[in-house]
């Protein structure tokens, strides 16, 4: 396994091993609850009370406003659902956009069904949404935009902040899940009027099951978890202690290292992008390449969308690691075809047919070569067999 090419960091990330040495210590020796009053229990509070500091930090909030979840699913489940019965008084109301994460799209769904009305925003050819167009979409029911920072599939980065502002005109909530953007590209809530918003550590290179929920102090918002009153007593639930430390150095190391790390990713993407326009006939890009997470690309063969799955496999076989689409989505029996291309104009059969490559800390330039190589070959045996 340690000779594979791993491209699908969307879906989840290696643990960094400084992040690894952070958090030993609180899977053995640090043992304590930290509800408990004794010492092992206190010491363990403050290193989580240090950690929730330095998350809040990162992201330009109080510490106060930091509540730990198991996730980005947890996260994004309890923005929805508690927004939405703790305002049911004010309206019934939510505007989401059409290409969320499954955690978003789902709980409308569930929430359609309890009498709320959804609104699913439409988004252009690179899947964005244009903030001047939700206006029209507001009514004096709305309680909640949701609409994520950047793209699980196509990579592409919304102007939050411009549609922040325009919740806050018309006094809305304005919640966004940056899960993929968070340590990518920068957030800073104290600068845009950002009520909730969701991040995870498994997207950046930290554990798997701890994520966060950003609150802004004043958001009425009903809790989801009821019991022993953790996290300020709004999350019940005895917290994750080393999934908590590692979240916190996972998140320390990004923002150290943010701006180089963008300027290789994206060096790698361009030239990802070079050696397909030129080497395979018929290659096409999903969503755009200007506002785009770095080292994020999604492409087509046209002809091949039928193979995607065969072209995805070959590529396991030959020890590359990359998606057909979300990794979350892959876990439904139904229909293939991705939701979010559909949404950016692709058609059915186009929207099943897509490579998703992603990038990452421990991506070397000379395994984009080979990936390439290795693409260019197994596409040109299928076509072969295809057109003989």
């Amino acid at each position: 396994m340690t000779n594979r090419i791993y491209l699908d960091h969307a879906a989840t990330t290696p643990m960094d091993q400084r992040v690894f040495d952070a958090m030993a210590p609180f899977t053995m020796g640090m043992y304590g609850n930290a509800s408990s009053m004794h010492t092992d229990g206190t010491r363990v509070h403050e290193a989580m009370d240090n950690a929730r500091d330095q998350l809040a930090g990162a992201l330009g909030a109080s510490a106060s406003e930091i509540c730990f979840t198991s996730g980005g699913t947890e996260a994004n489940n309890w923005a929805l659902k508690g927004i939405a019965f703790a305002n049911r008084h004010r309206g019934n109301h939510i505007i989401v956009s059409s290409i969320e994460h499954d955690s978003v799209l789902n709980v409308c769904q569930w929430l359609m069904k309890q009498g709320f009305r959804i609104t699913f925003l439409p988004v252009d050819g690179e899947g964005m949404v244009d903030p001047l167009s939700i206006e029209k979409w507001i009514s004096p029911e709305t309680i909640l935009i949701s609409v994520m920072h950047a793209n699980n599939e196509i990579g592409t980065i919304q102007p939050i902040g411009d549609i922040a502002r325009l919740a806050h005109e018309k006094g809305i909530y304005f919640h966004t899940d940056a899960c993929q953007s968070f340590g990518k590209v920068p957030i800073n809530v104290s600068k845009q009027p950002i009520d909730l918003l969701t991040v995870n550590a498994h997207k950046i290179y930290g554990p798997k099951g701890v994520g966060a929920l950003y609150i802004r102090k004043g958001v009425v918002i009903e809790p989801i978890l009821h019991g022993g009153g953790q996290e300020m007593g709004m999350r019940s639930t005895t917290e994750n202690i080393p999934g908590i430390i590692g979240f916190a150095k996972a998140a320390e190391l990004c923002l150290e290292e943010m701006e180089p790390e963008r300027a290789r990713l994206n060096d790698m993407r361009n030239r990802l992008v070079r050696l397909l326009e030129e080497g395979i006939e018929g290659v096409y890009f999903n969503g755009g390449q200007e506002h785009c997470l770095p080292g994020y690309l999604n492409f087509s063969i046209s002809g091949m969308e039928g193979e995607s799955i065969r072209l995805a496999l070959l590529l396991d076989e030959a020890g590359i690691s990359v998606s057909t689409g979300s990794a979350c989505s892959s876990n439904h029996n139904g229909n293939p075809s991705s939701h979010v291309l559909q949404a950016i104009g692709r058609n059915p059969f186009e929207a099943r047919g897509a490579i998703r490559v992603t990038m990452g800390r421990f991506t070397k330039t000379e395994e984009i070569g080979i990936f390439y190589e290795k693409i260019s070959e197994i596409n040109q045996s299928l076509t072969s067999i295809f057109h003989r």
